[in-house]
């Protein structure tokens, strides 16, 4: 094999330290992966104020105790500690920032675990920990061949490096990944005086006369890339895009979508330490005693042939949560369960927590998950569903494959990557069942699909079996990103 890449992938959060959204497991899976293709892969993320370092495995590094980090006229300490992520086959090394009045203090991540509202100063900590990764480095004397910033969190990263650090980095590439466009990290004014990056970094970051963190990240980096390629081109059609957005690329380069996997050693049913019941694709019969523990622990009425379609994420307009508050009525009138499973509060919570009380025991609705509880609602639901008005790539939904537990996906970004809709014409073929609008008619439809094929054991066998049977390995984003790394370093080897 060719020589290794140093890479150091920063990212608001990441398995097993922290888990609000699909991101993390797929942050893990990448990190594992490039790790086994042979890339010096390190990764770095925030601890905020609920994560247990003593759980975690997060010990100090002598030399980056304590470092004085500017943020406007103010100045608060960082400390960088060492963990790992690891698997039977590989580790990798983690750098977790930690600090006691900026993260420590809010237990949340960019809201309150509680109420759900929002951090009044999000722009500070994110500037904190931007500032604390250039800080690791300079302090370890490593400058790796590739820093990859993983969404607007880590978005002036690239900014600091380019204009402030452009010396000591120079032979260091930099790529800016979007998780979602439509979150930017836009801020008031004061947010750019607070970054205390030079003129021509403000120039970018002053935009519709707000501080935007990620229009800094895709300015000042080698190459942007997204989740996936569906969800690049999504992107890239849009006239703000084109506009506003696609200047500011460097030259001769564009969006570019790399697909991502599952690590399977972290998601297997035949191994999964989270169930009481294992089975495979050969051996299914214990999914249906899962699928009645997660009934009880839910709440949902104890059936054993009722369908139970789940769904796992934030409660957002984004995420569909609006589209399938509207389909439950139709979905319960036909016998089927629902089960939302989300991380924290938002707006949308009383409108299923009505439907809850409307519905006892065949809609329900749980808060602050664990991973016992996730693994369990994958493996033990009927159907996954993921019915977003847009979404880069999710992940849930091809953990599910590996489960037998089929997607109900709409056709945006890159959900729908690597599903086929089962045709039920002569033998059934397809793994997932898709569907185009994002609306409450579509999503109900494309559950009573499901539901009349589920009605024929066999035909939902083979369904099933379809699924388990789908390659969803990590493969599917680390030897793209193999590809992508080295062209993007062969000029400074």
């Amino acid at each position: 094999m060719s020589k290794f890449i140093s890479v150091l992938m920063v990212t608001p959060e990441v398995y097993p330290f922290l888990k609000t959204s699909e991101l993390a497991d797929l942050c893990y899976a990448h990190a594992l992966g490039s790790r086994e293709v042979g890339h010096d892969l390190r990764i770095m993320a925030p601890k905020y104020g609920f994560i247990s370092e003593r759980k975690n495995r997060i010990h100090d590094i002598n030399r980056l105790k304590d470092l004085p980090i500017t943020i406007g006229s103010k100045t608060s300490l960082a400390t960088v500690k060492s963990s790992s992520i690891n698997n039977p086959r590989v580790k990798v090394q983690a750098y977790i920032t930690t600090n006691s009045d900026l993260l420590d203090a809010n237990k949340g991540v960019l809201v309150d675990n509680t109420t759900g509202k929002a951090f009044s100063n999000n722009d500070e900590r994110f500037i904190f920990f931007n500032r604390t990764v250039v800080e690791t480095c300079l302090l370890l004397g490593w400058f790796p061949d590739v820093i990859q910033c993983v969404g607007w969190q880590t978005a002036l990263l690239p900014a600091y490096l380019r204009t402030m650090y452009a010396e000591e980095f120079k032979n260091t590439r930099i790529i800016q990944t979007i998780v979602n466009f439509e979150e930017q990290g836009v801020f008031g004014l004061k947010a750019i005086t607070k970054s205390g990056l030079p003129d021509k970094a403000v120039k970018i970051l002053k935009y519709k006369e707000k501080a935007n963190f990620l229009r800094a990240g895709i300015a000042f980096a080698d190459a942007v890339t997204t989740l996936s390629p569906e969800y690049a081109a999504e992107v890239s059609a849009t006239k703000e895009w084109q506009s506003s957005w696609a200047p500011l690329l460097k030259k001769g380069t564009q969006l570019v979508g790399i697909p991502h996997g599952v690590d399977k050693m972290q998601w297997n049913p035949k191994t999964d330490p989270f169930l009481r019941s294992k089975f495979d694709v050969n051996q299914k019969q214990n999914k249906i005693r899962i699928h009645e523990q997660l009934q009880r622990a839910a709440g949902l009425k104890v059936q054993g042939n009722s369908i139970v379609a789940s769904f796992i994420g934030p409660l957002t307009k984004a995420n569909g949560c609006e589209i399938l508050a509207a389909a439950i009525p139709a979905l319960v009138k036909e016998g089927i369960q629902v089960l939302v499973a989300t991380d924290v509060p938002t707006g949308l919570s009383k409108t299923f927590e009505a439907l809850v009380k409307k519905y006892p025991g065949m809609v329900r609705l749980k808060h602050a998950i664990d991973e016992e509880f996730l693994h369990n609602c994958i493996a033990g639901s009927t159907l996954l569903l993921k019915p977003s008005v847009h979404e880069a790539s999710g992940q849930f939904q091809r953990c599910a494959l590996l489960y037998g537990t089929v997607p109900v996906v709409r056709k945006t970004g890159g959900l729908a990557h690597g599903m086929t809709d089962v045709d039920a014409s002569a033998e059934p073929s397809g793994n997932a069942i898709l569907f185009d609008k994002a609306t409450a008619a579509a999503l109900t439809e494309a559950v009573l699909k499901a539901a009349s094929l589920y009605a024929n054991p066999n035909t939902w066998d083979i369904i099933v079996t379809n699924a388990m049977n789908t390659d969803v390995r990590w493969t599917l984003s680390a030897l793209p990103y193999d590809e992508f790394y080295r062209n993007l370093v062969k000029d400074t080897k």
